[in-house]
C-alpha cells in the first residue's frame, strides 16, 4: 500500500460531495447512530462500483452514451428528490430525537443509492486503481482488491468522523428553528447543486 494511493484517496474521500453531505444531513437531522448508519450505507455503495471496474463493466459506461446517460439521470432524479425531502424535512431526513433501528435501515438504503446511482464513481475506480497497480504485478485482481479494501475502509472512517462532528453540535442546532430551517435549505441546495453537477457530467 503506497503513502501515495492513501494520499490521494483521502483527498478525494474528504472532498464534499453526495456521500459526506448526505453523512452531515443524516447526523444533524438524526444523531450520531444515523451519521454511522450513512457512512456504511455510502460506503456499501461502493461496492458495486468496485465489481465493476474489475469486471470490465466500468467501460461499457465510458464508452456507451445510453447506458451512461440511464444511470446519470436516475442519479440526477435521486438527488433531486433528496432535495425535496431535505425542504419538506420528510423522510430520513427529518428530524427525531430517538433514533430507531428500522429509520437506520432506511438511511442506509438512502446513502446506498446515492452512490450506486453516480455512474463517475464506475469510471472514477477503472481510472484511478490502475495507477497504483504496477506493470508487473503478479495478481492484479488481489491488488485491486486491496486498494479497494483500503478505499472503502478510509471512506467509513472519514465519514463517520463527520457525522460525529456534525452530531456534537446536534443539540444546539435543532433547539433553534430557525438555524434548522437554514439548514434545511441549504442541504436541499447541496443536494440539488450535486444534481445538476452530475446532470452536466460527460464521460
Amino acid at each position: 500500500m503506497t503513502l501515495s494511493f492513501l494520499l490521494t484517496s483521502l483527498i478525494v474521500i474528504a472532498s464534499p460531495g453526495t456521500g459526506v453531505l448526505y453523512t452531515l444531513a443524516a447526523a444533524l437531522t438524526r444523531g450520531s447512530q444515523a451519521s454511522i448508519a450513512a457512512a456504511f450505507g455510502c460506503t456499501l455503495g461502493i461496492v458495486p462500483h468496485m465489481v465493476a471496474a474489475m469486471l470490465g463493466l466500468a467501460a461499457v459506461l465510458h464508452t456507451s452514451a445510453l447506458a451512461f446517460a440511464a444511470l446519470k439521470w436516475c442519479g440526477v432524479a435521486y438527488l433531486l428528490y433528496m432535495s425535496w425531502q431535505a425542504l419538506r424535512e420528510a423522510g430520513t431526513l427529518a428530524v427525531s430525537g430517538e433514533i430507531k433501528e428500522r429509520s437506520s435501515g432506511r438511511v442506509i438504503v438512502t446513502g446506498f443509492l446515492i452512490n450506486i446511482l453516480n455512474p463517475k464513481l464506475s469510471i472514477f475506480f477503472l481510472a484511478f486503481l490502475p495507477q497504483f497497480i504496477a506493470a508487473e504485478e503478479a495478481h492484479v485482481l488481489a491488488r485491486m482488491l486491496e486498494l479497494s479494501g483500503a478505499f472503502m475502509a478510509m471512506t467509513f472512517a472519514v465519514f463517520v468522523l463527520y457525522g460525529f462532528l456534525a452530531a456534537a453540535v446536534r443539540e444546539r442546532v435543532i433547539s433553534r428553528p430557525r438555524v434548522m430551517a437554514w439548514l434545511r435549505r441549504s442541504f436541499a441546495a447541496g443536494f440539488a447543486a450535486l444534481g445538476a453537477k452530475l446532470a452536466f457530467a460527460e464521460r
